[in-house]
């Protein structure tokens, strides 16, 4: 900063633009102040919902052994189907490739 000599008249009273810009400065620290105490608010409410998810882990665990557990017979099952399926659609198709080739040939 430069150090310039200020007015004698300017010394005694702040000018109406020092004034106002106090004015903001002040409401700006109380603003950021408003703004950390509700960051700080906000942070305490985080960690309190996480220690409430943290406190279902176990019982997530449980449910997830239980969906795994019961999910085998079904998945097996479903994946044989499928290959039966899959195997009936092809053989169609081959049937109907074997039509198409013998009209043609014909």
């Amino acid at each position: 900063m430069s150090t310039t000599p200020a007015p004698k008249n300017r010394a005694s009273s702040p000018t109406v633009f020092e004034q106002q810009r106090a004015e903001l400065v002040r409401e700006i620290a109380v603003g950021m102040e408003q703004v950390l105490q509700n960051i700080n608010r906000l942070n305490r409410n985080l960690e309190s919902i996480i220690s409430v998810g943290n406190e279902f882990g176990s019982v997530e665990a449980l449910w997830s052994q239980f969906e795994n557990f019961m999910g085998r017979p079904g998945d097996e099952t479903e994946a044989q189907e499928r290959q039966k399926s899959g195997h009936q659609d092809v053989d169609h198709s081959q049937l109907h490739e074997q039509e198409m080739g013998d009209g043609e040939d014909r």
